[in-house]
């Protein structure tokens, strides 16, 4: 079909209000000749036929499927779809899919265009128009990128075809087998179209060395102070010499920049060069902890010429972390016992294909359960679920894609090796990890894992693997020993002990934190994970579990966890309230309960004193049932005597209706096509209870942009049967914002449904990102006398008694500053460094004291327009010098300090915008304020470019003297 030139001209307006809106950035973040676009929706897929050329230009997909990406191969039943494999899987899913797709590429022939896949299982090759682009055949577990630059029509549209082969494989770990795990198909992680300027940042899985490296030699908990060591590499791909600026901005939360750090290079046509920059931050460092995981950014920009050609960014967060064989693993100078599960990627229907709400919402769900700390089994993981571990504070253990297997094939081992490598130049630069597993599961550690890994991140820690049944090892190369504990073992104590899977429950989180030896559990799995494994059913091959492959309550024990790691009051009655019941537990965090039958109190009680809860602060409530009635069983839960928790069990009667709930805590519903959001149809009786033994199948319906993910697919996904008194139901959203309704109903029940709205996202360029940065310029002027000790970074204000001091910077366009006192009788007095001690003792330890009832006036003449803030500090020096110090000879000829000084002064601020009082100005006295802060005041004015602004500070009563040490200006205009 030809489109008239009057539809080309409105795709093309359309196409260029797209990029409009694409290019708006938040202030100060720097627009560069990089973008990155999401490849999600408008994909034409088909099924198999591997030897097929479609990907040849003129092929007709016009009865190909349309699907968005992530994607797999076949959506799956509970059963595996009725598949019977062994654990090599040699049959399910061991098919090829293919992809085809339109891509638009900029008029500029002078870019570097690329496609950046965070993974497919399990080998990819790549056409772009009909040629041959690239093949990737490693790992299905890790990312990769096709330079597509010498394949695309600049200004036009390209035909990418994609063939992605999930068949088994000799050499592409873990296959060939066996594995305990399924290991699923498709395009099942986000795509990225990536177009760079021909000198740019490299990507981190180019090679050893590439992209990005973030490392903090040194973190202070104790003073709240860093050191950061960046390495970024840049390769000039233009055919001249190019005249470089790398720039690295550390930004807080409220985009202010703390840290720069900026270098120059000449690089020549085709060359690389990693730049190597270290800075710090000197004081009020934000540490990230499981308990507050502050992240600062990373922006690192590349300038030419002064013109910004890209852009990259990381987190960053500065923790201190160690493992000893004393105190175990500590988080800035703190032991704290690791407490997590390990994370299968599965999910009901979809296998791996998930979209990156439901990888956060994982881990949100850790994070409420009061884990710290997860472990990716058996393979790397999403970039999503490391971005979402590091915004919570969930410390990561992450491994290469294996289980037990290991092959004689060099290639084999080739490819473990560099899936290795490339998981950790993916993933170094995240804060939560803390690990990298340099063994294969349930063996001892892998010399070659260990060393490869460490020679691409030596600031990480490697953990051996090994279980009981293959014979413990000990750590032997690798920092951590860790083992897999189920049960009784072998082990002579002489090192420290990380259970990397093991048991669940209060009685084993009891028996590791009662034993500084085990330094931590990652149990064994939060999510009941698709497998082949004989585990004696058919109609459900997911395994394990504290949760269903669905995400909800699979095992009551796990809702123990929240009450011991988290200080949110929590209380679970686990058991149901039947004749059968003769032991009732009860999960609290509560100091007692009450237990009331129908409304008649049955006396208070304590947590369980069992000799096996011992270690843990908050055992199960464990109580003997000789008071049974039908009915209404209510649990009361008091801390310190005031009731905070409350709830209600009643005697199970027969299935009634159906609850309808939909997960939207903590997330929306995107409009993206691709989005999915998971509900659960619940079976209760009248009284509201979930009944888990009920057997019915729920038919869902639905109205609105949004589809039921397997509707139509012979999956069993639709009617959904009820397990665990639960049926589930996937949400995927159309790519239009509305109103979605959707109805579960079942035989003999009440019907239930709910209402939610899709929200619009934006397609256009990825600036998820991108945020405000306040790239200030800012002069530290210290004022004393000649004798005045001035530290680096600080510009010397000198004075001598009785006089005005004047000095010029070249700063700000350059400008004047004048100290004066304000009238004939009064007088400024000068002082040298007095030795107080404290982080910046060289600045308040010294200073001018103006004695004078009209107060002193700090005036700037010819600052450029604009707006500024200043810092000043104003304190009282009292020396601490001893007979080791040549200051004590000064001591006793001085008297400056001696002088009366008013403790609080005001300002008088006259500017562009007129004039203003500030008041209660704190001035602080001493010899030492290492635990302390000196007084100071910071105060915002405007200059108009022409007239002087002027800052008088006084006594309010007009009769001491008035302290000023030094000050901070700042420019509060954006740099870049």
């Amino acid at each position: 079909m030809k489109l008239s030139i009057k539809v080309l001209s409105l795709l093309g307006l359309l196409l260029a209000s797209i990029l409009s809106i694409a290019q708006e950035l938040p202030s100060g973040y720097p627009k560069t000749e990089r973008t990155k676009l999401m490849l999600t929706s408008g994909w034409k897929f088909h099924l198999g036929e591997p030897e097929a050329k479609y990907y040849a230009s003129d092929f007709d997909d016009g009865s190909w499927q349309n699907v968005t990406v992530p994607h797999t191969l076949e959506l799956t039943s509970l059963a595996l779809n009725g598949v019977k494999d062994s654990k090599v899987q040699e049959t399910f899913q061991r098919k090829v899919g293919w992809y085809k797709r339109t891509i638009s590429v900029s008029a500029d022939n002078s870019k570097k265009v690329f496609l950046e896949f965070e993974g497919a299982h399990q080998e990819t090759n790549l056409w772009v128009n009909g040629q041959h682009a690239g093949n990737h055949a490693v790992s299905g577990y890790t990312p990769f990128i096709f330079d597509i630059s010498d394949y695309v029509k600049y200004g036009a549209e390209n035909q990418i075809t994609l063939l992605v082969d999930n068949r088994r494989s000799q050499h592409i770990p873990p296959d060939p087998g066996p594995f305990d795990y399924v290991k699923f198909s498709g395009l099942y992680r986000d795509v990225y179209l990536v177009e760079t300027a021909p000198v740019r940042i490299t990507f981190n899985i180019e090679g050893m060395n590439h992209g990005i490296t973030i490392t903090t030699p040194s973190v202070d908990p104790v003073n709240l102070n860093a050191t950061l060591d960046v390495k970024t590499h840049v390769i000039n791909q233009s055919n001249s010499e190019q005249n470089i600026q790398l720039i690295n901005r550390v930004v807080d939360k409220s985009g202010a920049v703390v840290l720069k750090l900026t270098d120059n290079k000449v690089l020549k046509a085709g060359q690389s060069f990693e730049f190597n920059q270290i800075g710090g931050i000197e004081d009020g460092l934000h540490l990230w902890s499981t308990e507050n995981p502050y992240l600062y950014k990373l922006n690192t920009l590349l300038l030419v010429d002064g013109k910004a050609l890209d852009v990259a960014d990381n987190n960053v967060g500065f923790r201190k972390f160690e493992f000893d064989q004393i105190n175990g693993f500590k988080l800035n100078n703190k032991p704290i016992e690791l407490m997590g599960f390990n994370r299968h990627q599965h999910y009901g229907y979809i296998g791996d294909a998930l979209p990156n709400s439901l990888h956060k919402k994982d881990m949100q769900q850790f994070k409420d359960l009061g884990f710290n700390v997860m472990r990716t089994a058996h393979y790397p993981q999403d970039d999503a679920i490391l971005q979402a571990c590091d915004e919570l504070g969930i410390l990561v253990y992450e491994e290469a894609p294996t289980w037990t297997g290991m092959q004689n094939s060099g290639k084999w081992w080739d490819n473990l090796e560099a899936s290795a490598r490339t998981m950790v130049r993916n993933h170094r630069n995240h804060p939560s990890v803390i690990i990298w597993g340099a063994g294969i599961n349930h063996r001892g550690y892998v010399p070659r894992l260990h060393y490869s890994v460490k020679q691409e991140d030596p600031t990480r820690l490697t953990a051996s693997q090994s279980s009981r049944w293959t014979g413990w090892q000990s750590s032997g190369l690798t920092d951590v020993f860790a083992n897999m504990n189920y049960g009784p073992g072998e082990w002579a104590r002489h090192e420290q002990l990380l259970a990397m899977e093991g048991r669940t429950g209060p009685e084993v989180i009891a028996e590791y934190k009662n034993d500084p030896m085990k330094t931590g559990m990652i149990a064994w799995t939060a999510h009941a994970y698709y497998t082949f494994h004989d585990i004696g059913v058919w109609d459900d091959r997911t395994r394990g579990g504290m949760l269903t492959s669905f995400r909800s309550v699979k095992n009551p024990k796990i809702m123990w966890y929240p009450t011991e790691l988290t200080n949110t009051p929590s209380l679970y009655v686990k058991d149901p309230w039947t004749e059968q019941t003769k032991l009732l537990t009860i999960y609290s965090n509560a100091d007692e309960i009450e237990l009331a039958v129908n409304g008649q109190s049955k006396g208070r009680f304590k947590p369980s004193t069992a000799l096996k809860y011992i270690g843990i602060d908050h055992p199960p409530y464990e109580i003997p049932v000789s008071f049974y009635e039908e009915g209404k069983l209510t649990v009361t839960g008091f801390i310190n005597g005031q009731q905070v928790l409350q709830q209600e069990r009643y005697t199970p009667g027969k299935p009634y209706k159906i609850n309808l709930k939909l997960d939207t805590k903590d997330r929306i519903l995107a409009a993206d096509g691709n989005d999915i959001l998971v509900g659960y149809a619940e079976i209760l009786d009248k009284n509201g209870m979930l009944l888990p033994d009920a057997e019915a199948e729920v038919e869902f319906s639905i109205s609105g942009p949004a589809e039921i993910i397997g509707d139509k697919a012979n999956i069993q996904a639709n009617p959904a049967k009820v397990r665990l008194g639960v049926a589930p139901i996937l949400v995927r959203a159309g790519t239009k914002a509305g109103s979605i309704k959707i109805r579960a109903k079942a035989k003999g029940l009440k019907s239930d449904s709910v209402k939610i709205r899709s929200q619009a996202v934006s397609k256009d360029a990825l600036l998820v990102s991108a945020y405000p940065i306040k790239d200030y310029a800012k002069i530290r002027v210290d004022m004393g006398a000649q004798d005045q000790l001035v530290q680096f970074g600080w510009d010397a204000w000198y004075g001598q008694d009785n006089q005005g001091a004047s000095q010029h910077f070249d700063d700000f366009g350059g400008f004047d500053a004048s100290l004066l006192s304000n009238s004939e009788q009064g007088v400024l007095r000068w002082l040298g460094e007095m030795n107080v001690i404290g982080l910046y003792g060289y600045v308040y330890g010294e200073g001018v004291l103006g004695i004078d009832k009209q107060g002193i006036s700090l005036i700037f003449d010819g600052l450029e327009k604009g707006q500024y803030s200043i810092k000043t500090y104003h304190h009282a020096p009292r020396s601490n010098t001893d007979s080791m110090d040549p200051n004590l000879d000064k001591l006793k000829s001085i008297t400056i300090h001696k002088l009366p000084y008013a403790t609080t002064l005001e300002a008088l601020v006259s500017d562009a915008s007129g004039a203003w009082n500030v008041e209660d100005i704190a001035v602080t006295e001493g010899k030492s304020l290492q635990l302390g802060q000196p007084g100071s005041q910071i105060i915002t004015f405007e200059a108009d470019g022409t007239n002087p602004v002027s800052i008088v500070f006084r006594d309010p009563k007009g009769e001491k003297g008035i302290w000023l040490n030094g000050f901070e200006l700042t420019s509060l205009k954006n740099l870049h």
